[in-house]
């Protein structure tokens, strides 16, 4: 505890600057909070004087709660922030697609990603700055390198699981998209239509790969909300990410449009996916020799190399020879 006290001391005594505005920052957020209570309670007055309903008072009463203020702000900068990081263009629009693609499907998915930053970058320098004093003995410049590289991890860490969740789902979507083909072939020949097709695909593709199956109920939506099918086939290959989804998705409207067989059209593409996944295969079986050189080297020569040498190594000490 002394310890601690003599550090806070030592802390004020080099940076009054800082600890001033700290306390500046304070005094004005309480100013803002005492004039935001009086404009909320003057408003409360006002809204009762209105000649409300009378079974709308129990729910007043919740409203006047600290959580339910807490709540409602929080819903208001959510709302701020979705409506100006989420516009359709640019980066923000960019950002939505890949957000989609890693499985975040909310509308507020952006604003909930730039507050994930903004919370993990401050609190990673904040622990950062609380466990410095003990790795260093002072708040050195290595001390503030550290706060810094932390508050950058945090920064750039929602990025790197986003990544890394779209990596994972675009793996299980191109190793289920051929068997997704062939069913679609299958129900194709049954005489399904193209909507009844993709839901029972759907449903069939449930236990092995759920995302894709998901996708595919969510096309079907699309399409009876009154989508079109090459829209709604258009946002299937979007939240895929893959180019196979979007060429089975041109390939169907073109052959809406020219009037063309899509049993036929769907026959073909399934067998080149299945083409594709084989020449996959054989090209990871083919570079696994490459692959092996480096952990041979690295792990099983250098033991070789001892047990080889280690009986003229010990009889060279020994006196053997």
């Amino acid at each position: 505890m002394d310890n601690l006290l003599e550090f806070v001391g030592d802390f004020i005594d080099e940076n009054p600057t800082l600890v001033m505005g700290l306390f500046v920052f304070l005094a004005v957020a309480t100013l803002a909070f005492v004039a935001m209570a009086a404009l909320r309670v003057r408003s409360e007055v006002k809204r009762r004087a209105a000649d409300v309903m009378l079974d709308n008072s129990g729910r007043s009463d919740d409203k006047r709660s600290l959580r339910h203020a807490s709540r409602m702000a929080a819903q208001k900068l959510i709302d701020y922030t979705t409506r100006n990081y989420s516009a359709d263009g640019g980066d923000q629009r960019q950002l939505r697609r890949r957000l989609i693609q890693a499985g975040f499907l909310d509308s507020r998915a952006v604003a909930y990603f730039f507050f994930g930053r903004i919370v993990l970058a401050l609190g990673f320098a904040a622990m950062a700055f609380s466990l410095s004093p003990m790795i260093f003995d002072e708040l050195s410049t290595m001390a503030w390198i550290s706060v810094w590289v932390a508050a950058m991890l945090g920064y750039f860490g929602p990025n790197l699981y986003i990544n890394r969740r779209i990596k994972v789902r675009q793996v299980e979507h191109r190793a289920g998209f051929p068997d997704f083909m062939d069913l679609l072939v299958v129900c194709a020949e049954a005489g399904l239509s193209m909507e009844a097709a993709l839901d029972r695909v759907g449903r069939e593709l449930s236990d092995s790969y759920p995302s894709l199956s998901a996708n595919s109920y969510m096309t079907t939506l699309e399409m009876r909300a009154g989508r079109t099918l090459g829209e709604a086939l258009e946002h299937f290959g979007d939240r895929l990410g893959l180019e196979e989804a979007r060429s089975f998705a041109t390939l169907l409207q073109q052959s809406e449009e020219l009037g063309s067989s899509m049993t036929d059209a769907l026959r073909v593409y399934s067998d080149e996916m299945r083409h594709k996944r084989m020449s996959r295969a054989e090209e990871k079986a083919y570079s696994l020799p490459a692959r092996l050189s480096v952990p041979l080297m690295v792990c099983i020569f250098p033991v070789i190399l001892i047990v080889i040498m280690l009986p003229v190594v010990v009889r060279v000490k020994i006196g053997g020879y």
